[in-house]
C-alpha cells in the first residue's frame, strides 16, 4: 500500500478499512488518517443517474474541494457549482468546460465576476436588485439565474436567511429590472437547505419555479434552465431514493418539456460516504461517581472540531465511531466522551457514545466524514491535519 498523498491504491470488490488501518502503521504517526474511496464517488454518480436521469448534477465544490475528488467527478461528466474565483480556477484546471459550471453565489465580488467573464462562465445566480445592477456594469452578457427562497421546514443548514428572493413578488421585479437593463435571464434556482429532511419542500419549490417561468415568458424571456439546488443525503441511499421520487414526479408535472435543462447542486451526496477518518487516542482519563464506580471514560484524539470535526459545528453532523479491537463483542462498554487535541473546551467531538475501555494508542474510526470537513479544517493549536490515502476498485 502506498503512503503517497496523491497516489491511488487499488483494491478488489470491497475496500477493507481494517486492513488499511493495520497497514498504515498509525502508531508511528501523530496525524489522523483520511481513507478516501474514489469508487464510492463513482457509485454515487451511477446512483444519481439511475434515480434522477433527467437532472444533471453540478457538484458543490465547497463541500470538499480536494482536487482528486474534483478530477474524479469531472471525468464522470459532472457539472460544477462554484462560489468563488478560486473554485472556478480549480474546476477549470481540471479541463472542465465553462458550460459545465454555474457560478452559484448570488453575491460575488467584482474581481470574481471579472474572472468569470474572462473565462466565459456565463451561468450565475442573482437574488437582489443591487446584484443585478452590478452585473449590468461588470458582466452584462452573463446569463442571470434568479434564485428564490423556498426552504424546507427541517434541514441541517438552512440557507434562506442569507440567500433567495421572494418567489411571488421579488422574482418578477428582478426580471422586470433585468429586462429594463437589457440583461439576459435564462432560468431560476432554489435551495431547500443543506441536509434537507423535509422532502416535500422540493415539490413546493418546483411549483414556484414554474410560475417564475411563466412570468418570464410574458416578458419575452426564453427561460431554459431550472436549478433545484442541493440538500441530498450522502449516507442514506434509501432516503435519497425517496427524494428522487418526489423530484421526478414534480418535474414531470410542472416541467414536462424536456427542452428545459434541469440541474442540481449535490455536495454531500457524492463525498460524505467516501471518507473514513481514523484517529488515535493520545490520552485518556476516567471519571468516577461518588461511590467510586466508573461513570465516564474520556478520550483525547489527534483530530478535533477545529480540524476534520468542524462538521459538528458548521454542518451540525452527529458522528458515529467504531473501534478496531479484536474479539470485542463480549467486552463491557462505557459511556465515552471524546475530545479533540486542542486546549479549547469547545473542542468536544461526542459525549453520547458507548465504547469498550480503550487505551492510549488505540484507534477510533469515523465513517461518513467526506462532507464539509476537508476544506474547513485548520491546524489550530499547531496540531497537524490528517493525511489522506486514496483507494479505487479495480
Amino acid at each position: 500500500m502506498s503512503s503517497s498523498s496523491t497516489e491511488i491504491n487499488y483494491y478488489e470488490q470491497v475496500l477493507n478499512i481494517r486492513q488499511v488501518v493495520d497497514e498504515a502503521h498509525l502508531e508511528d504517526c501523530d496525524e489522523a488518517l483520511n481513507i478516501c474511496d474514489l469508487s464510492s464517488v463513482e457509485r454515487k454518480f451511477q446512483l444519481w443517474q439511475q434515480h434522477l436521469p433527467r437532472i444533471k448534477p453540478y457538484y458543490a465544490v465547497k463541500c470538499n474541494d480536494n482536487p482528486i475528488i474534483v478530477q474524479t467527478l469531472a471525468a464522470l461528466g459532472a457539472g460544477f457549482d462554484c462560489a468563488s474565483k478560486n473554485e472556478l480556477k480549480l474546476v477549470l484546471n481540471c479541463n472542465v468546460e465553462p458550460e459545465r459550471i454555474i457560478f452559484a453565489n448570488p453575491c460575488r465580488p467584482v474581481s470574481h465576476l471579472d474572472y468569470a467573464r474572462e473565462q466565459h462562465v456565463l451561468k450565475g445566480t442573482v437574488d437582489n436588485e443591487f446584484e443585478v445592477y452590478k452585473l449590468h456594469k461588470h458582466y452584462p452578457n452573463s446569463n442571470l439565474i434568479v434564485r428564490f427562497k423556498c426552504e424546507a421546514k427541517a434541514a441541517q443548514c438552512p440557507l434562506g436567511d442569507k440567500f433567495g428572493c421572494d418567489a411571488d413578488i421579488d422574482a418578477s421585479a428582478l426580471m422586470l429590472l433585468a429586462k429594463a437593463l437589457d440583461l439576459s435571464v435564462t432560468g431560476t434556482s432554489f435551495h431547500v437547505g443543506s441536509g434537507c429532511s423535509e422532502f416535500e419542500a422540493y415539490e413546493r419549490a418546483i411549483k414556484k419555479a414554474k410560475n417564475i417561468f411563466k412570468f418570464g415568458e410574458l416578458l419575452g424571456y426564453d427561460l431554459k434552465l431550472l436549478d433545484i439546488g442541493g440538500g441530498f443525503p450522502g449516507s442514506d441511499d434509501e432516503q435519497f431514493g425517496n427524494i428522487a421520487g418526489i423530484v421526478n414526479k414534480a418535474v414531470e408535472k410542472h416541467f414536462p418539456d424536456e427542452r428545459i435543462e434541469i440541474i442540481a447542486e449535490p455536495g454531500r451526496f457524492f463525498v460524505a460516504a467516501a471518507y473514513t477518518l481514523v484517529c488515535k487516542i493520545h490520552a485518556k482519563r476516567e471519571v468516577r461517581n461518588a461511590a467510586g464506580k466508573l461513570d465516564t471514560v474520556m478520550y483525547y484524539l489527534n483530530d478535533g472540531v477545529y480540524g476534520s470535526f468542524n462538521c459538528i459545528l458548521y454542518d451540525h453532523q452527529v458522528v458515529t465511531a467504531e473501534h478496531y479491537l479484536d474479539d470485542a463483542e463480549n467486552l463491557p462498554t462505557f459511556k465515552s466522551l471524546i475530545w479533540g487535541p486542542s486546549c479549547d473546551a469547545l473542542d468536544k467531538i461526542s459525549e453520547d457514545l458507548r465504547l469498550p475501555n480503550l487505551n492510549r494508542g488505540d484507534l477510533i474510526g469515523f465513517p461518513n466524514m467526506g462532507a464539509y470537513t476537508v476544506p474547513i479544517a485548520s491546524a489550530f493549536n499547531g496540531f497537524p491535519l490528517p493525511k489522506t490515502l486514496y483507494f479505487k476498485a479495480i
